[in-house]
């Protein structure tokens, strides 16, 4: 399983993107902030709230430099028959990946074996490809994509900052820390 601070490798895999089928590769991404949202499967109950809202915010993801891919263990045939199916799921214009041999689901952790789906994981990469956050947890509690983007500023930040940190809760213009000084001030 990957880890905080590791280069995440070059994967290439199959999207459903735009009304269309194509490969991407990880390094496609290269210069832009990633986010990995993994999900059990098309055509359930909490997963299309949760990609509809990122649908809703791929906007604001784009404006901080960032790219969001879904991910589960569906095909691209899925994908597209859930896309033309969902009013929720047809708002989403950011890539939809397919894993089916679970090649991504198990490097990053979030397969589940005697299930053959994935457990609900968000992973943020840096513009170079370093891993920077992972949340993994039961695919019974659905995410907060506003927590999502909140993270990915604070690792913008502090991305752009060397020497500062984000306190809990942190959001764009508030104080920030520096490590042994006091809070620095609004930023």
């Amino acid at each position: 399983m990957l880890k905080i601070g590791q280069q995440v490798p070059d994967f290439e895999f199959e999207v459903y993107h735009n009304n269309e089928f194509k490969k991407m590769r990880l390094s496609d991404l290269k210069g832009k902030w990633t986010v990995l949202l993994f999900y059990p499967a098309d055509f359930t109950f909490v997963c299309p709230t949760e990609l509809e809202e990122a649908a809703e915010s791929y906007k604001e993801f784009q404006s901080v430099g960032a790219e969001i891919i879904s991910i589960s263990t569906d095909t691209v045939y899925t994908h597209l028959a859930w896309h033309e199916s969902s009013p929720a799921i047809k708002k989403i214009k950011y890539p939809m990946a397919a894993d089916p041999s679970a090649k991504l689901c198990k490097e990053f952790g979030t397969y589940i074996d005697e299930e053959g789906l994935s457990l609900r994981g968000t992973f943020i990469i840096d513009p170079d490809g370093i891993l920077k956050t992972i949340d993994i947890h039961d695919n019974s509690i659905g995410r907060s994509i506003k927590e999502i983007l909140r993270r990915l500023k604070a690792a913008k930040f502090v991305r752009e900052n060397p020497g500062l940190v984000c306190p809990a809760s942190w959001e764009p213009g508030k104080e920030t820390l520096k490590p042994g000084v006091e809070l620095v001030g609004k930023i």
